[in-house]
């Protein structure tokens, strides 16, 4: 999932915060470096903050229909894959010597 930068103009939600006078301070220093307005940097920062929070999900609910599909494709016999064949091959970057 990637965050799209979307015009002013077209947003239609309204999202309301509160702050202390530091986070604030803070907030208007970082929007000011990344050249991006306050609305910009808070929404773009929580956006980023909200999709990591949910790639780091342990526990996906998918319907039924979504589950047989990874259980077929989990239980078909693997293919000759010779990218994978190399790239297991080769001695891991960390591994001692």
């Amino acid at each position: 999932m990637t965050v799209t930068i979307t015009p002013p103009s077209a947003r239609s939600a309204r999202l309301g915060l509160r702050a202390t006078r530091e986070q604030e301070i803070v907030l208007r220093r970082a929007a000011d470096v990344a050249h991006k307005s306050l609305t910009d940097f808070i929404l773009d920062s929580a956006c980023l903050a909200a999709e990591q929070t949910l790639l780091d999900q342990r526990l996906f609910v998918v319907s039924g229909g979504q589950y047989q599909t990874l259980l077929s494709l989990m239980d078909k016999s693997e293919e000759p894959n010779e990218g994978l064949r190399d790239l297991f091959s080769r001695k891991a970057p960390w591994a001692s010597e």
